[in-house]
């Protein structure tokens, strides 16, 4: 690439005429430049012989590219251009020092004058003898002053005299480094060009090894498709082709009809037992599955039809600087965001969306192995993350008491309902009840931060769910997601972390790796990894498969420990039998890139029902006239709640002071439907469903709701 070609890449991209090269062990390469620093793993050492040596040849190709582009600027030295240029700042610097120095002078002789004129005078008075004496060493002092200014402007002068006189032997010297230089990097690549040449000979091959040349269209291919959704790294970000902290178990797949145990070379493994993998008989289902509105089980069949569509998403530009000249001066509380930046969905509705796969708790409701049903719980925890991949807008955030209720009992078996509880922090409580056998609870708040490349968005808080028939009931979090090209370029969402998912009944576990996404990963991109265990620890189940597309699930029938890894981890060995698939994702409906990439479920959500609660996202008048496409008229709607929610909230504050200066206790906004207690299982407070709601819904009282729209 040319220099201009350069400063104009996106990232990841590193410049090789300045890149240091350097062998960390047989197989292992690293590249560095400034803070940036690659670590590449090739497949054996003849192999990364071959690339350090393609790496050398085209780093010596840069520097001479970089020369060359020099020499295309016509002057008749063109070679130390740069130096010159620093050499020409500096003669211009001392002749502006000079100036000054002259101007100093200037002023020096001036005064000196006066000052001898004035003391010539003082001298023509009659003054005593003593005083005549003093008054004619001063004027001698004054007069060696203005001398020595004088030299000193001189010499001064002298010296620029010199350096531009000079200046022409300088350049020719540097121009004689430069190009003994280049002759060096010339000779270097000869040597490197022979030394390949030698190698291939000697090996009878005559390109790059078929492994190497798939690394380098692998990784080429993977740069070229994700140049505008992964290019804004850190630049202390070290890049990992191995990644160090590679899965720290092997799956090999056996064959059920043919398993049998080799005690030779699985010491201390663990055995299961391949008639157990039954897929007539199990609840491991790997039948294709439908639409949301299409369920395979007859007794699912929707009893309302509900909509399919939403009006398309207008094509309304984005002025950022409009936005940004009308916050300046303003606290970053009272900046209204335009609905520009969100969907029409509230985060209540988003939270709900969780539950789009809910199928998969019906199913482990069935299982009789508290591990079986691990697996299914496990594959749910996943699918809430599928919404994600291509929803890159914001929901909105809701008012403090807004509530989202998704009464589904009669069709799915289930009812849900969010509130928001809290403000400052936000914080919605999410209550689920399944009369086929689950329940399902959570308080999430959410943490963010802005890291001026991406937006780093965690999840706080545990999500529990309870199955009625066996008491189990288990315990996880949600990992952080990640939105880059904040600034600039396509925006795209990456998850990663870890998810440990406990039944607190039978102590199993379910550990989920969540794979950050790596330009020069061989893995396959949002990669999500876990093993299922039991109390004691031994490993029953392995779960591999994407968080955007589908869950699997391999029955272990022996476990070993493999041979120690490069970075001195012992890695378990799991032989399974052919996994099955759990989960997969329904496909987004026709035209789903102009509604948002709603997801069936999500076109549903904010469809008008009766018989709400006042309280309902569906209510919400900003986020209505969003959805019908009046995005001004939306805009001004969600500044005029803001504004009334910040009233509302000022009134509270003053009602705190004025009770505090009475000596009075003040509780606070108290939730409509849910109340704080201490969680028994994690020891946090949490809030719970207090009850009420779905009565107050028969009865159509609801009283208690505040005016917040």
């Amino acid at each position: 690439r040319t220099q201009a070609e350069m400063a104009h890449t996106c990232r990841g991209t590193i410049n090789l005429s300045t890149a240091h090269i350097d062998t960390e062990d047989s197989c292992n390469i690293v590249l560095s430049n400034g803070g940036r620093t690659y670590h590449l793993k090739a497949n054996s050492e003849v192999e990364r012989q071959r690339w350090v040596t393609a790496l050398e040849l085209a780093k010596a190709k840069a520097i001479r590219m970089r020369n060359n582009q020099s020499d295309d600027s016509g002057d008749e030295e063109p070679a130390s251009q740069s130096d010159k240029g620093e050499l020409h700042g500096a003669l211009k610097t001392l002749s502006s020092k000079l100036e000054d120095l002259s101007t100093c002078n200037e002023l020096i002789a001036k005064h000196g004058a006066a000052l001898q004129r004035s003391l010539s005078e003082l001298e023509n008075l009659k003054l005593p003898a003593e005083s005549g004496e003093k008054l004619k060493a001063v004027n001698e002092r004054a007069t060696l002053f203005r001398i020595t200014s004088n030299a000193m402007i001189n010499a001064c002068r002298d010296f620029l005299d010199l350096a531009e006189t000079h200046s022409r032997k300088w350049q020719r010297a540097l121009q004689y480094e430069r190009e003994q230089r280049i002759r060096l990097e010339e000779t270097i690549e000869q040597l490197a060009k022979q030394h390949n040449s030698l190698e291939r000979a000697c090996r009878g091959a005559p390109g790059l090894s078929s492994g190497g040349a798939g690394i380098a269209n692998t990784a080429k291919g993977d740069v070229q498709s994700t140049k505008g959704e992964a290019s804004d790294e850190d630049e202390e970000t070290e890049y990992f082709d191995a990644m160090e902290d590679a899965p720290a178990f092997i799956t090999v797949t056996a064959d059920p009809k043919h398993h049998r145990r080799s005690g030779s070379n699985l010491s201390g493994a663990s055995e299961g037992h391949p008639e157990d993998w039954n897929l007539e008989d199990s609840v491991f289902d790997s039948s294709n599955q439908t639409s949301y509105n299409e369920s395979t089980c007859k007794d699912l069949l929707p009893k309302k039809r509900r909509r399919t569509r939403i009006p398309d998403k207008p094509n309304y530009s984005l002025n950022l600087w409009s936005i940004m000249k009308n916050c300046i001066g303003k606290e970053l509380s009272k900046i209204p965001m335009p609905v520009n930046f969100n969907e029409p969905l509230s985060m209540l509705q988003r939270l709900t969306e969780d539950l789009e796969y809910h199928e998969l708790l019906d199913k482990a409701v069935k299982c009789e192995s508290s591990t079986e049903q691990m697996c299914f719980v496990a594959a749910f925890s996943v699918s809430s993350y599928s919404t994600t991949v291509h929803r890159t807008a914001k929901p909105f955030n809701p008012l403090l008491g807004e509530t989202y209720e998704l009464d589904r009992l009669d069709e799915f078996g289930f009812r849900s309902l969010c509130e928001q509880v809290s403000h400052h922090p936000p914080a919605a409580a999410h209550h689920v009840y399944s009369k086929r056998g689950w329940t399902l609870w959570q308080e999430i708040t959410i943490a963010s931060k802005f890291r001026g490349k991406y937006l780093s968005i965690m999840p706080l808080g545990a999500i529990h769910l309870e199955f009625h028939s066996s008491g189990n009931h288990y315990v996880w979090r949600k990992v952080t997601s990640t939105v880059h090209n904040i600034i600039v370029g396509k925006l795209w969402i990456d998850q990663s972390g870890e998810i440990e998912i406990v039944n607190h009944k039978s102590k199993d576990k379910c550990q989920l790796k969540f794979t950050p996404y790596s330009y020069f990963s061989r893995d396959v991109p949002r990669k999500v990894t876990g093993v299922v265990t039991d109390a004691d620890g031994k490993a029953h189940y392995v779960m591999s498969g994407t968080w955007d597309e589908k869950m699997e699930c391999s029955k272990i029938v022996q476990s070993s420990h493999g041979s120690t890894s490069s970075e001195g981890k012992q890695k378990t060995v799991y032989q399974t039998l052919s996994p099955k698939v759990l989960w997969k994702k329904y496909p987004l409906p026709e035209n789903a890139e102009n509604m948002y990439f709603f997801s069936d479920l999500a076109l549903t959500l904010n469809e008008p029902e009766e018989r709400v609660a006042p309280t309902d996202s569906r209510l919400r008048p900003d986020q209505r006239l969003m959805e019908s496409g009046r995005w001004d008229e939306a805009n001004v709607e969600k500044q005029r709640l803001e504004e009334k929610q910040r009233a509302v909230r000022r009134r509270r504050e003053a009602e705190a002071v004025e009770a505090l200066e009475e000596g009075e206790d003040y509780e606070g906004y108290i939730p409509l439907w849910f109340e704080r207690k201490v969680d028994p299982m994690t020891g946090e407070l949490i809030c719970v469903y207090k009850g009420g709601y779905w009565e107050a819904k028969d009865k159509q009282d609801w009283s208690i709701c505040p005016d917040i729209f």
